[in-house]
């Protein structure tokens, strides 16, 4: 396995260089993400769309969309739904799905004040240099009475959250220069509190938020494939190192495994996120 080819973010901007990092992390992972993380970020998707109160006839926008799976469930739900999402080619793979669907960047998406009923964002907080800057242009978008619904991942961890970053360390993996790292004044608390704050903070009333644990059942092939493909930041630690850490962190990997087995080549990992909503007054 080789390491990525990756563009150096600009040194001048922590922010900058957050965004440049996250856009070029998920460059060309669609299908590796597809076929691994995918099935875990969809656990929260009812729970989401039920927060922002998307039903029949609802205009809603899912941000990030991803592959497209949040703004699916939505047009099950009788829902009129756009989505957007900062990589192109996860823009093509919800389009496949039968979801318009075209590529934006938080903070500025191309779409006029006012213009949505609900807003939902599956773990896309965490994914953006300016969060709170972001959520401000959320509450652009949605009409007055309007409803924002937000998963991001917690401060406070399963510990199937940690499997492969255990098997990373336990491999000597070396992380990479090039890691998404946030500024730290851009930073906010990730506990419950913190994320009703952050939403309270960029206007919306009636803001709360809750912890979200469920076990993520994965093949562990499957769950491997997911940082082998370079996908999220436990994926660029991954594919950055030589080929014979490789296979240590391979080793470890399944070494550790066996704490969350529940059969055979089956994981039952267990994880935890916070769900936040609010309302545009």
């Amino acid at each position: 396995m080789t390491a990525p080819e990756h563009t150096t973010p600009p040194p001048a901007d922590a922010t900058e260089a957050f965004d440049a990092a996250e856009r070029q992390m998920w460059k060309g992972r669609t299908e590796a993400y597809a076929g691994s993380f995918a099935r875990l970020c969809a656990y929260p998707v009812e729970a989401l769309l039920d927060a922002a109160g998307v039903g029949e006839g609802t205009r809603v926008l899912d941000v990030g969309t991803g592959a497209g799976t949040a703004a699916v469930a939505a047009l099950a739900r009788g829902a009129r739904v756009s989505a957007v999402d900062a990589d192109a080619g996860m823009v093509a793979a919800a389009r496949a799905r039968g979801v318009d669907a075209r590529t934006g960047e938080l903070p500025e998406l191309p779409y006029p004040d006012g213009e949505f009923d609900a807003v939902v964002g599956n773990f896309v907080l965490n994914h953006v240099g300016r969060p709170r800057t972001a959520l401000v242009e959320l509450h652009r978008l949605l009409r007055p009475g309007g409803r924002i619904a937000l998963t991001t991942w917690s401060a406070r961890r399963g510990a199937g959250q940690d499997l492969l970053g255990r098997a990373c360390e336990a491999g000597g993996a070396v992380p990479p220069p090039y890691l998404p790292r946030l500024d730290p004044a851009e930073d906010w608390p990730r506990t419950v509190d913190g994320l009703a704050q952050l939403l309270g903070g960029a206007g919306f009333v009636a803001s709360e938020a809750a912890e979200l644990t469920w076990d993520h059942r994965a093949g562990v092939e499957e769950w491997w494939s997911g940082a082998a493909g370079g996908v999220a930041t436990i994926g660029l630690v991954v594919t950055s190192q030589d080929p014979e850490t490789v296979v240590r962190i391979r080793r470890e990997y399944e070494r550790l495994s066996t704490e969350h087995t529940v059969a055979e080549g089956r994981l039952a990992l267990p994880h935890i996120a916070l769900l936040g909503s609010g309302r545009r007054a």
